[in-house]
This record gives structure tokens, C-alpha cells and sequence, in this order.
């Protein structure tokens, strides 16, 4: 039986990321994508007014101002939308998140076929690091970054949360992570994960899918990125704290590199308007790391991920010497 899968996501200023994203992703399986975006300086808006333009996927526009940040308002709106509501699997993902599917042949259809009685399904994510990566380039992030935290991560928790592929008819709410307002009784692949928010430390999540995370990029993007989240929250969530708990190097994976999204990546490219706007979205992003660069904070943050090597991985004993202060 076909069965549709729908992608939701919001933008600001992901051009240069754009076109490799939902390349993998049309290659993964999904069918269908719901793009929000807001306060792009870089054409991010017009590429996905073009990529609906040739039907590649529906954008809506989602300007500010949002007492609870722009994801959330956009999760309001995607709750309401035709293209939700046509769905059969949906799932809310950030540009930086690519699916990495284990079982069968990589797919979204061999994931289901795993968990046949399943209505939500988890993917943990896998951190992947920095790996001393100093200059942007306008490369798939699947190929410049393979190094990554180990299977088995005793802390942070924060590295472990998941994000969820469920069946739209059992649930009522998008949230970010997992959704809400379950009707009856969903089975969720993983009991342990229907109340959670994150893989229990200490184990491997990593079985028959895995969410891949290039939470950080390379340096120069790093610090883009952490100019961009000033226009969301307090810009030091994105500081060395944002970092550390990421930068992940100790194992090598390039599991996510048997789905081939070249040729879907070249279609797209193929498109005049489109590439384009890729290389402006790119030429962008030089431009803004330069321009941060002629102030003093923005060096010094700079000089930090240069100076700052990667994460070390917790034994069981140190992370517990963290737990045990937690409160009962």
C-alpha cells in the first residue's frame, strides 16, 4: 500500500543547506514537504517560493511576532493545514536533522516494515561533530562530517533526545519532539520512549534508525548559526555551552551514505532559478561570517572553537557523579 510521508520544518537563512536536505530526504522516502520561513536574509524565502513553483513542496511564509518563538507558532499553523491533514506519517525535523534508517534498505517504507504494529516511532539522535572543520564549503554535510558520539553515550541527556515519525490519525498536536494529544491507545516502537523525550543514557538507540544531527558545521558556519538564534532566544544558547555538549568525534559513521541523493540533488540544481539562488544563499554566507567577524564578540567566540578540542566521552562512573546530585 502507498503511504504518504510528510516532512514539516522551519527556515531562516538555510539556503546554502537547502537543496541537500530535501534532496536526501525525497530519497529517504518522503513525499511530501511543509516548509515555514521566516526572516530570511539570504533567499531562503524565494528558493522555496520556487521549489513550490515546480511542486517540490508547499511553503508558507510565517512572519513574526510569535510570543513562543517561530517553531512553535509554525506547529500551530501546520496542525490546521491541508497538507497535514492529506498525510498518513508525518514528521518535524530542523535543516541540520537528516534520517538515517538502518533497516531494509534505508528507507522510510523498510522502517514501518520493522515495526508493523507501530503508530510513532522515535529516532534518537546521533550528534556529529565538528571535527576540526574551520571554513564553510558548499559540500553535503553527510560527506564532510562522519565523525560522531559513540553508540552508547552516558551524558549528556540532551544529546540523546529523539524525534518522532508517527501516524497522523493517532495523534491530535505536532510538538516538536513527539506528538501530542494521543487518540485511544498509539503503540509507540519503543514503550519507553511514549512519555520521553530522550534515549536512556547508557544504552544503544541506535538499532534500526537513527536521526544524524550536524548540530555545528563547520566553525564559520557555527558562528552564523549562532547569529541567527539572537532573533529567537538569547544568543548564548548557541555559545561554547551549545558547543561542548555536540561536538561529538570519537566514532566514525557513514551509514547515511548508502541512500544516494545525487541525482535528486542535480535535478534540483538543474533548475536555472534554483541554483541561483543556492549560489546567492551561499555567497550569503561568507559574507555574513566576514561581517560578524569585524567585531570583537564574534572573534572571540571564534578564536574559543579554535582553541576548544572535541567533547570527551563520559564513562558510566563519571556520568553518574553527575546523577547523583540530582534532586530525588
Amino acid at each position: 500500500m502507498t503511504r504518504g510521508f510528510t516532512a514539516i520544518t522551519t527556515m531562516k537563512n538555510e539556503g546554502a543547506f537547502l537543496l541537500d536536505w530535501l534532496a536526501h530526504h525525497r530519497a529517504v522516502g518522503f513525499t511530501d514537504f511543509l516548509v515555514f520561513s521566516n526572516d530570511c536574509d539570504d533567499g531562503t524565502d524565494a528558493m522555496l517560493n520556487r521549489l513550490a513553483q515546480i511542486g517540490a513542496l508547499t511553503h508558507v511564509p510565517n512572519p513574526g511576532p510569535w510570543p513562543e518563538g517561530p517553531q512553535w507558532a509554525a506547529l500551530r499553523v501546520a496542525d490546521r493545514h491541508p497538507a497535514l491533514q492529506a498525510a498518513d506519517w508525518v514528521m518535524v525535523l530542523d535543516v541540520d536533522e537528516y534520517v538515517n534508517i538502518h533497516a531494509g534498505n534505508g528507507t522510510l517504507s523498510d522502517l514501518l516494515a520493522a515495526y508493523p504494529q507501530a503508530d510513532a516511532i522515535p529516532l534518537t539522535w546521533r550528534m556529529f561533530g565538528n571535527a576540526g572543520v574551520v571554513g564553510y564549503e558548499d559540500r553535503p554535510v553527510t560527506r564532510q562530517f562522519t565523525r560522531c558520539a559513540p553508540r552508547v553515550l552516558h551524558w549528556p541527556w540532551r544529546a540523546l533526545m529523539v524525534k518522532t515519525l508517527f501516524r497522523r490519525a493517532a495523534f491530535g498536536k505536532l510538538g516538536v519532539h513527539r506528538p501530542r494529544g494521543p487518540k485511544g491507545n498509539p503503540v509507540w516502537s519503543d514503550p519507553t520512549l511514549g512519555e520521553r523525550l530522550f534515549s536512556a543514557p547508557g544504552t544503544d538507540p541506535y538499532r534500526d534508525a537513527q536521526l544524524n544531527h550536524y548540530a555545528l558545521g563547520a566553525m564559520e558556519s557555527y558562528i552564523v548559526k549562532c547569529d541567527r538564534g539572537r532573533a529567537n532566544r538569547d544568543g548564548a544558547a548557541f555559545d561554547m555551552s551549545y558547543w561542548c555538549d555536540r561536538n561529538f568525534c570519537t566514532d566514525a559513521d557513514t551509514t547515511i551514505q548508502r541512500v544516494d541523493s545525487a541525482a535528486l540533488r542535480a535535478a534540483l540544481h538543474a533548475d536555472p532559478t534554483l541554483a541561483a539562488l543556492h549560489q546567492a544563499a551561499v555567497a550569503w554566507r561568507h559574507r555574513r561570517f566576514a561581517t560578524l567577524m569585524a567585531e570583537e564578540p564574534w572573534r572571540a567566540l571564534f578564536g574559543r572553537l579554535l582553541m576548544t578540542p572535541p567533547a570527551q566521552s563520559l564513562t558510566a562512573s563519571q556520568a553518574a557523579l553527575i546523577r547523583r546530585h540530582r534532586a530525588p
